[in-house]
């Protein structure tokens, strides 16, 4: 890899963390011979057109500091380019870095792995010309989340823990029709998950086994329960223990559409399309430095 790293932060992540992160990793980069060029963007179309000219200019590596959603913006820049993406975790679920098995925590420790210049090669999901790298939420989860981001008060976790209690007030099982790499599925369910890695939402295994280097999706749906035992089971997710559950069902496939009426799917945590929409593996589509 050459010296030229472009730094693309979002310093309002993690509660400032992205900014006192980056500070560190730049230090260390720098003392390490690296050029660094800094960016930052007022809002994130103006971070995203950052990213795609410094990919257009040519720079050895594009490095964010961020969380999932910052990883998230620069993979539409870098997927496919052979352009290496790093990381420097600074964001609150961090699950990119997670499943890359990158420090989350240590932000020399961080840029120590952009500096020793190790890349492996990993899938991508993409749907049309929009790219995730971690789980596509298409349910339960999905709903609170779109919820969740038109509440305006209170910020942070009890936002989230709000939603969805509202939610669960008015949820209903879903009908959702499914396309797995040619095969027709119709299920009532609480939520369906497509995923390129195994977990997002800060380390829910929902889709437990999944592999960023297998050329396969693992779909899981969590088939008609009641909102006692979805609460009850949500916990599991932690561990993906959730496997048991005999409302557990799981697809691995290299495509997949998913149709279900009122749903606007996420992707790394961010909003991504409203159902349907079909996701395809895309094998070896990013380089990572990890």
């Amino acid at each position: 890899m050459g010296r030229e790293i472009a730094l693309l932060t979002n310093p309002t992540s993690g509660k400032g963390r992205g900014a006192r992160h980056r500070d560190l990793a730049v230090g260390r980069l720098r003392d390490a011979g690296f050029t660094v060029r800094n960016l930052e963007g007022r809002d994130a179309d103006e971070a995203l057109d950052l990213a795609h000219a410094c990919v257009a200019d040519g720079v050895d590596a594009l490095v964010v500091c961020g969380g999932d959603g910052l990883v998230h913006l620069a993979v539409q820049a870098v997927a496919t380019t052979g352009i290496p993406l790093g990381i420097i975790p600074s964001g609150t679920g961090n699950d990119v870095a997670r499943n890359l098995g990158l420090p989350r925590k240590d932000a020399v420790a961080a840029a120590d792995r952009v500096i020793a210049s190790r890349t492996r090669t990993i899938d991508l999901a993409r749907s049309g010309s929009k790219w995730f790298v971690t789980v596509l939420a298409a349910g339960f989860d999905a709903l609170v989340n779109e919820r969740a981001n038109s509440m305006t008060w209170p910020r942070g976790q009890m936002r989230y823990n709000l939603a969805t209690a509202a939610e669960l007030r008015t949820f209903r099982p879903l009908p959702y029709t499914l396309d797995l790499d040619g095969a027709s599925r119709r299920v009532q369910a609480m939520l369906v998950a497509v995923g390129n890695g195994p977990s997002f939402g800060g380390g829910l295994r929902i889709t437990e086994g999944a592999l960023l280097d297998d050329g396969y999706l693992d779909v899981v749906i969590i088939k008609e329960m009641s909102k006692t035992k979805l609460l009850r089971t949500y916990p599991k997710l932690f561990s993906g223990t959730h496997t048991s559950e005999p409302e557990y069902e799981h697809h691995r496939v290299r495509r997949v559409t998913v149709a279900a009426p009122g749903v606007v799917s996420y992707a790394d945590g961010e909003r991504f399309a409203e159902l349907p929409v079909t996701v395809e593996c895309v094998p070896g589509a990013l380089e990572v430095l990890a």
